[in-house]
């Protein structure tokens, strides 16, 4: 079972109920920062997902080299999964859709990567590309308390219920002699391969069920300590200005990007809220206007 993603995207759930939401015109578009350096991540996540599932038996050997093969077979197959069926109900691919079928195939293979053969791998994209592609697409529009809790990437989509799938998958499809090669426990195969292997889809399912009931109960215990020091979520009139507000500071210098304009900041003593901003003269201020 890859308990770590369960339990990183069950902390982040919990973190977020108890939070809150953004603002309502924030959560009404929200388009991506940068395509680009998404991409760019995503490489580098896919990379070094490969790097840490090969290196997991410490060692180079067989089931190390599986682990690196499945997960770039799992990843690929869950990509295309999920851009084929952006283009089958939506009518067009999507990139970041592409990039979030990425991540859900890298977490589902993550607890069997090194114990499946590589046919399995594929089937496990197959599942890791549609499955959570569902929740996240047709469940979560329809189902009111999954919109009510602001998940703004979809982690619990890519990671929770990839992970869980993931970890039912491996006891499923994990192959006795790969099991052997990794695992101190003698005897351990997936259902598929009969024997004990039926057991082993119950010890993930309650392994991933004991994970959700131990995010509950910790991670709503921390934010209620959190909140006697500081306040989980800032004011109305915070949000609306936004990081400015909470560190002094922004991300990128753009002038009028939630904040009031103010003359002797900016430097522009006859413009008002609602210029056009058509003089090209430098701005006083940090952001030049154009």
């Amino acid at each position: 079972m890859d308990f770590e993603a369960i339990f990183q995207r069950g902390v982040s759930m919990m973190r977020r109920i108890g939070v809150g939401p953004r603002l309502t015109k924030d959560r009404e578009r929200f388009p991506p920062n940068n395509v680009l350096l998404m991409l760019a991540g995503a490489g580098l996540l896919w990379m070094g997902w490969a790097g840490f599932n090969g290196g997991d038996p410490y060692t180079a050997n067989i089931d190390s080299s599986m682990a690196v093969l499945n997960t770039n077979i799992c990843a690929a197959t869950s990509l295309l999964m999920w851009t084929c069926l952006d283009v089958i109900v939506f009518g067009k691919p999507s990139v970041i859709g592409a990039v979030q079928g990425m991540i859900t195939g890298l977490v589902a293979i993550t607890p069997g990567a090194g114990l499946v053969q590589g046919w399995a791998a594929i089937v496990m994209g197959i599942l890791s590309g549609s499955v959570p592609w569902f929740t996240m697409m047709i469940i979560h529009k329809k189902w009111k308390p999954l919109q009510a809790v602001d998940d703004t990437l979809g982690v619990f989509h890519t990671h929770a219920v990839a992970g869980l799938l993931g970890g039912l998958l491996t006891g499923i499809f994990a192959e006795p002699e790969l099991c052997n090669l990794f695992l101190p426990v003698t005897n351990s195969q997936g259902a598929i391969y009969g024997g004990v292997g039926g057991m082993q889809v119950v010890r993930q399912l309650a392994g991933g069920f004991f994970i959700i009931g131990w995010n509950l109960v910790v991670t709503s215990v921390i934010c209620i300590l959190i909140r006697f020091i500081v306040p989980l979520r800032m004011s109305e009139e915070e949000l609306l200005i936004g990081d400015d507000a909470a560190h002094g500071e922004e991300a990128y210098a753009l002038w009028g990007d939630g904040e009031k304009y103010d003359s002797t900041k900016h430097g522009y003593g006859f413009m008002s809220d609602d210029t056009t901003h058509n003089d090209n003269r430098r701005s006083i201020g940090a952001a030049q206007v154009v």
